[in-house]
């Protein structure tokens, strides 16, 4: 559906601005007019955001943790002033640079307008509000607590993005010694090598088993690179085939948790999601099995989720959710531990957004150590490497000086 941008005056001759999506010009004006709204200008900017073909200057950029958590803190900040929602989603509508964020905004404005609570507005955009964003804001609507409820959202998002930022950039060095490392071997072994192994070979002599090495590795990445290529992407291939079966899904998610240090490292970060979302969302006031319902879809491995599944079908039960945390096996035994006490207690949420910290930390000190791990490890592999390429185009060369 087209979206438009507007301006005129209210009933009241005040000026008036914004956005609003509709079939077409006429149905955008006689939508506005009805709301007492005279259009003087009109133009169309992109598409609907629930047909996800937003163009606006040209792309299509996705809305990351960070958008919304600042978003989501303007918003708070402008209700706790008393600013009314409609003028505080305009204002932030009109204000951010993210299109597609600032586009949502707008059409939730003109469905609140219409009569619609915010949480059904935002119902129909999932792509921009999570599951667990709408659910809280849901509770806030109920409560009479919305701003607290999208200051509280804020920081969850934060602690989100955070998170996030830390693993990729983790991940951007070692990932970009391999790529740089492997197109540079790729390139010795394409074009460097070949015209020195001529050389070699023209001395006429036996050459010792590193170069023959050298010589039968450089043939065959520069003769049957596309076989190579070929058995890599049907590998790929096979192993996306694999995981979208059950069992294939089961198995592989249940190996990526038994890998050593990265294998930790997955049920850290995960346990730490887990355990964060749901202190947020039972802290906000909803239901311990619709939070576990929530918290259960953010989670990418299915073993995790099958722990979680079961917890909660033993939770409806009438049973204890630290029991079967522990039953599981799965998750670290702190966990269990901590939900026992806070069950105890009464405050399971506190508990919870404890055990998050304690796991946001350790993950912060195994990425470290996993980085100076790394760092040593590929710098050594890449020298070794170079250091037999090296050692195999000198070698004969070695040996032909000292036959001289």
């Amino acid at each position: 559906m087209p979206f438009f941008e507007y301006s005129g005056f209210d009933v009241k001759g005040h000026k008036v601005s914004g956005k609003a999506d509709g079939t077409g010009r006429k149905a955008v004006v006689k939508k506005l007019s009805q709301q007492g709204i005279f259009i003087t200008e009109l133009g169309e900017l992109a598409e609907s955001p629930s047909s996800g073909l937003f163009k606006s200057f040209g792309f299509n950029r996705k809305v990351t943790s960070a958008d919304l958590a600042a978003t989501t803190r303007q918003l708070g900040t402008l209700l706790s002033a008393g600013i009314s929602l409609d003028e505080s989603l305009l204002t932030l509508g009109e204000q951010t640079d993210q299109p597609l964020l600032g586009n949502t905004l707008m059409a939730i404005r003109e469905k609140i307008l219409q009569g619609s609570s915010l949480h059904e507005a935002m119902d129909g955009y999932s792509k921009v509000f999570p599951d667990l964003f709408v659910n809280m804001i849901q509770v806030g609507e109920s409560s009479g607590t919305l701003d607290q409820v999208t200051l509280q959202l804020a920081d969850f998002l934060d602690e989100q993005a955070r998170i996030k930022s830390r693993i990729q950039a983790a991940t951007a060095y070692p990932l970009l010694m391999v790529l740089v490392g492997s197109g540079v071997l790729t390139f010795l072994f394409i074009f460097v090598v070949p015209k020195i192994t001529l050389m070699l070979t023209d001395l006429d002599r036996a050459l010792p088993w590193p170069t023959q090495l050298l010589i039968a590795l450089s043939d065959g990445v520069k003769n049957w690179w596309i076989v190579f290529l070929a058995i890599i992407i049907a590998a790929v291939v096979a192993f996306q085939r694999y995981r979208k079966t059950p069992a294939g899904l089961h198995k592989t998610d249940s190996i990526l948790l038994k890998i050593p240090i990265f294998g930790r490292l997955n049920l850290l970060i995960s346990t730490a999601w887990f355990s964060r979302t749901l202190g947020t969302l039972l802290q906000s006031g909803v239901p311990l099995l619709k939070a576990l319902d929530i918290s259960k879809g953010l989670l990418r491995n299915i073993v995790l989720r099958d722990a979680i599944d079961k917890a909660r079908r033993h939770v409806q039960e009438g049973g204890s959710l630290a029991k079967s945390l522990k039953e599981s096996a799965v998750f670290p035994p702190m966990v269990a531990q901590m939900t026992a006490a806070g069950e105890k207690s009464g405050q399971l949420e506190s508990m919870l957004s404890r055990v998050a910290d304690s796991y946001d930390h350790q993950t912060d000190l195994s990425i470290t150590s996993l980085l100076s791990l790394l760092e040593p490890i590929l710098i050594l592999v890449m020298g070794g490497v170079v250091g037999f390429v090296v050692l195999a185009i000198l070698l004969p060369l070695f040996e032909a000086s000292q036959g001289f």
